[in-house]
């Protein structure tokens, strides 16, 4: 009855939906329309949010600097990060801005290019003149410096007001310089205009703000994957024991729900009736279904397992465990900051240098030659040879094949200042389940009595799980199935609750199961199944016994089996001077027979969600950089708050919208590479930084005419030359990035490594 009623109401849903799609479909083409009627409203929002966050950049590294404890470059998140926080989709609506204003900008500027007379003359072409097209030049600069620059003078208005210019403010007093003396050229002629100058640095700030915008692109969707684990609605049970199907939002403490087979348990609460196996991993991290029976809590947004379930609610909305979640993965993406970069800072200092500079080059001309356009013509040069070609892409370039390269060896980078921070990473905290283990058990060990062979008995055992969905029952099918084992015919199959599974095979009655079943069997242990067993305890194993026409003949070990991986990225990282923790809501047992075998000093088990997070941040107030590796939600507040988050790709949704870096092939040993990747990117960044700037040390006394007593002067033209030829070598330096090894050695014990793969 009620499947039939379900297929009447999905019918209806999809109905409904169809009308929702048509009545979509109809004002399509109005939606359009005032969408683009709003673009350029929405632009201006955009800009006035990058100007704001700019401003903030700064003190708010500093404040993190201070809270954390730590010195130099910081640990915090990326410049424009605050763009995210509350706004899903506002790095990618920069993105898509700088994108369009790059484009246009770069097609408008090709007249200006071919129309320069002082390109014609270094590059040996010509171009057809005809009346007016002396304006080719003027117009399509005011066109481009109104469109493509402008949005760079209201960013820099921010650092002005709080006095501190940056990238910015070096790019404004530029482009603004060389607007005002080009059209001043066009009215009172001088030698040189700077016209092509003007546009080409405009296009290259667009491409380098394009790319930084796309590399630091992040969403911030993790609190609605975080809300997705709770069911939508729950069948409410009314007093006279019929159904309802409700809102979750109308359910009340002390409501009765049933929760059937495979389905979310919509709030927290207590069972009243019912015993089922309840998946509760993406919560506690508990790496197996936990059993559950009258009495027993039960967590929102948790799986139900093959029972039904009654249970009564006793928490709702914003006092359940997930909404407490929630709440933490909200106040610490809230707590991250900016940093500034390098280039930022390398900014702020190049305004000094430049507008002390054009002082100084001013009065000591007009001392010498009096005040005449010769010494606006050298101020101007100053001012203009000082602006950040290079510099503006140095880092973005590196950005951009860091993100590749990362990207084809199997990481994927959310957030570069945290892929930055990396190479500074004092502790990195992994999670074990699913994270240094597979997270589902499997078959470690095994025992047989005398005359029983090891792969009868797994096969005789697979046989008889043939039919079971239960994870043990997987566990020793794979085992099975590893072993290319054969398994014979079961028969009668039938589940014995809470102790485990019989079935006739080859007509044996063969049963499998835990302690429970051998009680009530009267089977009795051999000795050397007895110390097999109590092993396995000591180790934190569940033993699964298998027992043939009552007589016990094989005892098997299960755990959640570490990865091969695992065993070498400890390793690996200790050899970098990096210490490792292991975080882990499993009993201590568990916890430290998994932590003995990799070597890990440090763990912290029988961790609630909200310790977690707190267990990251003590070690951040012992000053150290920490680093979180982790797949499931009740990870997320942890990799939030982390220095540097690194989820599993295999991880839930929540947890890889809540880190920083996804290692998407699902290896643990990616982190080292991630690690390596960093310092390599950061050295190229440093050089990258060290050739832009070092152009301007050079350029900057010469525009102002040091040398001008002995005959040495450097001219626009040239001062234009060198400024290109600094890009040149800033941008094929930073491809030299992807030669960087991030092979991995091969560790005594180890298994050999996989093969780092280069950029394309």
């Amino acid at each position: 009855m009620d499947d039939h009623k379900d297929t009447a109401e999905n019918s209806q849903g999809g109905e409904d939906q169809q009308d929702t799609t048509s009545h979509q479909h109809e004002h399509g083409d109005l939606d359009e329309a005032v969408a683009e009627s709003d673009e350029e409203g929405v632009e201006q929002e955009l800009l006035e949010d990058e100007a704001h966050h700019t401003a903030a950049g700064e003190m708010a590294s500093h404040e993190q600097h201070e809270h954390a404890g730590h010195e130099g470059d910081g640990h915090g998140h990326d410049s424009h990060e605050g763009h995210g926080e509350g706004h899903g989709g506002m790095h990618e609506g920069h993105e898509q801005m700088f994108r369009r204003r790059f484009f246009v900008s770069t097609l408008l500027s090709i007249p200006v290019l071919l129309y320069s007379e002082m390109l014609q003359e270094w590059l040996g072409f010509s171009v057809p003149a005809f009346p007016g097209s002396e304006w080719i030049n003027p117009v399509f600069a005011v066109i481009v410096f109104a469109y493509g620059g402008v949005p760079f003078l209201k960013m820099a208005v921010p650092e002005l007001k709080d006095r501190s210019p940056g990238m910015m403010t070096l790019i404004s007093m530029a482009i603004s310089v060389a607007f005002v003396y080009s059209l001043a050229s066009v009215v009172f002629p001088t030698q040189s205009a700077f016209f092509w100058e003007l546009v080409t640095l405009i296009d290259i700030m667009l491409l380098g703000h394009w790319i930084e915008m796309r590399s630091v692109r992040r969403a911030s969707s993790a609190v609605d994957e975080l809300a997705k684990l709770m069911p939508d609605t729950a069948e409410r049970i009314t007093d006279d024991g019929d159904t309802e199907e409700v809102p979750v939002s109308e359910l009340s403490e002390g409501d009765l729900v049933l929760v059937r087979p495979g389905a979310s348990v919509p709030a927290d609460g207590t069972v009243e009736e019912g015993d089922s196996d309840v998946n509760e991993s993406m919560i506690t991290g508990e790496s197996k279904p936990v059993s559950k029976e009258p009495g027993d809590e039960v967590i929102g947004g948790t799986i139900n397992g093959d029972g039904s379930l009654r249970v009564r609610v006793g928490a709702t909305g914003e006092e359940t465990t997930l909404a407490g979640i929630m709440r933490l993965v909200e106040e610490a993406q809230q707590s991250k900051s900016k940093t500034q970069v390098l280039a930022d800072r390398a900014a702020g200092w190049l305004f000094y240098v430049a507008l002390g500079a054009a002082v100084v080059t001013g009065i000591a001309w007009t001392v010498a030659v009096s005040f005449d356009v010769t010494v606006i013509e050298r101020v101007v040069t100053v001012l203009v040879i000082a602006c950040p070609h290079a510099l503006g892409l140095a880092i973005p370039l590196v950005v951009a094949i860091n993100t590749s390269l990362a990207a084809q060896n199997g990481m994927l980078v959310r957030d570069r200042i945290a892929m930055e921070d990396a190479r500074n990473l004092d502790a990195i905290i992994f999670d074990k389940t699913g994270t240094l283990t597979e997270g589902e058990h499997g078959v470690v060990d095994m025992a047989t009595v005398n005359g029983v062979d090891e792969d009868d008995a797994l096969g005789l055992a697979a046989a008889v799980e043939s039919d079971s969905e239960h994870m043990i029952a997987r566990a020793i099918r794979e085992a099975a199935d590893e072993r290319d084992l054969t398994t014979p015919d079961a028969t009668a199959f039938e589940a014995i609750k809470g102790r485990g599974v019989r079935a006739n095979v080859d007509g044996n009655e063969v049963y499998v199961g835990g302690p429970n079943l051998l009680t009530q069997l009267d089977s009795e242990i051999p000795d050397h199944l007895q110390r097999f067993a109590d092993e396995a305890g000591q180790n934190a194993q569940t033993v699964v016994y298998l027992v043939r026409d009552g007589e016990l003949i094989a005892a098997f070990a299960m755990a959640d089996v570490i990865r091969e991986e695992s065993f070498r990225v400890v390793d690996a990282l200790h050899d970098l001077g990096i210490e490792v923790a292991m975080l882990t809501g499993d009993s201590q047992d568990v916890a430290n027979a998994v932590a003995d075998e990799l070597g890990i000093g440090t763990v912290f088990a029988e961790v609630l969600p909200e310790d977690k997070d707190e267990k990251v941040q003590e070690l951040q107030d012992q000053g150290k950089l920490v680093g979180m590796v982790g797949d499931g939600v009740n990870d997320a507040p942890a990799l939030t708050r982390a220095d540097v988050g690194i989820a599993i790709g295999s991880g839930t949704d929540v947890a890889v919208q809540s880190a920083d870096v996804i290692l998407v092939q699902n290896n643990p040993m990616d982190v080292v590479r991630l690690v390596k990747l960093s310092k390599a990117s950061y050295r190229k960044m440093q050089e990258n930084i060290v050739w832009a700037a070092g152009y301007n040390v050079f350029a900057i006394p010469l525009a102002a005419g040091v040398l001008a007593p002995i005959g040495i002067l450097l001219s626009p033209a040239v001062g234009a030359l060198l400024m290109s030829l600094s890009t040149v070598i800033v941008a094929i330096n930073a491809q030299l990035l992807r030669r960087v090894d991030l092979s991995i050695p091969e560790l005594p014990g180890g298994t050999p490594a996989t093969d780092a793969q280069p950029a394309d």
